[in-house]
């Protein structure tokens, strides 16, 4: 009989209520145990310390290993994503009057998204007072004092490398970023065509054999969440996962926000359409982004219901939508902008005007730059984390919920795609009358 393998979504699932199992173990058997062994009360305590510690190291002993893991891919990773994506991007004639449009509604939706998700978390601050057992010590955000004027060109200043392998070494998120966006720019504009060929070729091998890579080590997310969670429930008890319940509601008010009032505005005023004719047209692509949780799988797709349903011509939609795929993740970036400053509200940290604008826009960055990736919003969040200084103990409770936001942020990925197909069409004059 055919064995079927689990997904790894069901394996993460099973991974965090094992961990969750052994944590109340670790925290109630232990103690009812050493009760029945020993009558001496004392003595039962400290054998019952001694032996819940040493499963307790055992448990984050995995935990730190998944995340090294993760820490290891990230910065070849973010390089051999963002040179090959620009280098895909910048062929032909994709640089032209079309394509500036692109790049210009995919960022300012990807902003709309990430400010929306701003305001959320900081209306509903779903990590103040949480006991998420986090106890790895975030290191100093070095943000400058002064006016927003010198503070702005600080950062300017500071997100140009001296050094790029400098910045690789040290993790500099937003110096890597902004080197790759360069390098890859430069790649296209290379005029022996040989040469732009094989670095193009060259960097989209080594992006392909980083994706490898990265699902390698995304196989043992359950059980690098198994031993984050077994930990958390062993020191803090099932606290955390209220705090978790809030932070998921937060994450989807801030999609459907997006998703009901943002974009439809935008059709309405921009694209001079009804949003719920496209929300109607383009609902099977919808319904498929849902259920894969795949902007890339669902391309074909929701190419074919822009042309047929929604009457956007070939042209605009062969350029707009595929590009799309790959750079626009309005939901992601919501997603990642919120679950720093939850994790960041979760160790107490007060973050003022510098932090939350470099999370803002190594959000922006982060989501252009690297999309398509497997489980993108699980590497991406690492990124961010990084470039203000903050551990990355607390993405195993976030991936506890994550299949479902990651469900949902793909949807609105791909309601974003095909919004900004319509909108661009419709001031190209490539919309046929329905």
């Amino acid at each position: 009989m055919k064995r079927t393998k689990l997904q790894l979504s069901t394996q993460i699932f099973i991974g965090m209520a094992v961990g969750a199992l052994l944590g109340f173990i670790l925290t109630y058997g232990v103690e009812a145990l050493a009760s029945m062994i020993y009558s001496d009360s004392l003595i039962g305590g400290l054998h019952k310390v001694a032996f819940r510690d040493g499963l307790v190291h055992i448990a984050d002993f995995f935990a730190q290993l998944f995340l090294r893991m993760l820490k290891m891919i990230i910065a070849p990773l973010i390089i051999t994503s963002i040179v090959s994506g620009v280098t895909g991007v910048g062929q032909g004639k994709n640089l032209g009057r079309l394509g500036l449009k692109t790049l210009f509604y995919y960022i300012s939706t990807s902003l709309l998204a990430i400010l929306t998700g701003l305001i959320m978390v900081n209306i509903i601050r779903p990590g103040v007072g949480a006991e998420l057992g986090l106890q790895e010590v975030p290191t100093s955000f070095s943000a400058p004092t002064g006016s927003t004027i010198e503070f702005l060109m600080d950062f300017m200043q500071r997100l140009i490398p001296t050094n790029p392998f400098e910045a690789i070494v040290e993790g500099n998120m937003l110096q890597i970023i902004f080197f790759s966006l360069l390098f890859g720019i430069f790649i296209t504009q290379l005029k022996n065509g040989k040469y732009r060929t094989q670095l193009t070729d060259f960097f989209q091998a080594a992006f392909e054999a980083m994706m490898k890579l990265t699902h390698f080590i995304i196989q043992f997310a359950p059980l690098g969440i198994c031993g984050i969670v077994a930990k958390i429930v062993a020191t803090t008890g099932f606290q955390p996962f209220i705090s978790l319940g809030i932070y998921f509601l937060c994450v989807l008010g801030g999609l459907l926000i997006h998703a009901t009032i943002t974009l439809p505005f935008i059709i309405k005023l921009v694209g001079r359409s009804q949003p719920w004719h496209h929300i109607r047209n383009m609902s099977p692509a919808l319904l498929m982004a849902f259920s894969t949780s795949s902007s890339s799988a669902t391309l074909p797709l929701t190419m074919e219901c822009a042309e047929t349903r929604a009457k956007i011509s070939n042209k605009i939609t062969s350029f707009v939508l595929p590009l799309g795929a790959t750079v626009n993740m309005d939901g992601t970036a919501l997603y990642e902008c919120v679950a720093a400053i939850f994790i960041a509200q979760a160790y107490g940290i007060q973050l003022g005007f510098a932090e939350q604008f470099i999370i803002v826009i190594t959000s922006l960055m982060a989501s252009i730059g690297a999309a398509g990736i497997p489980m993108a919003g699980l590497v991406m969040i690492t990124i961010i984390l990084r470039a203000v200084g903050l551990p990355l103990e607390g993405i195993g409770l976030i991936l506890a919920v994550d299949r479902v936001l990651d469900m949902c942020r793909t949807t609105v990925n791909v309601w974003s795609d095909s919004s900004g197909a319509l909108v661009i069409g419709k001031t190209e004059g490539e919309v046929a009358a329905s």
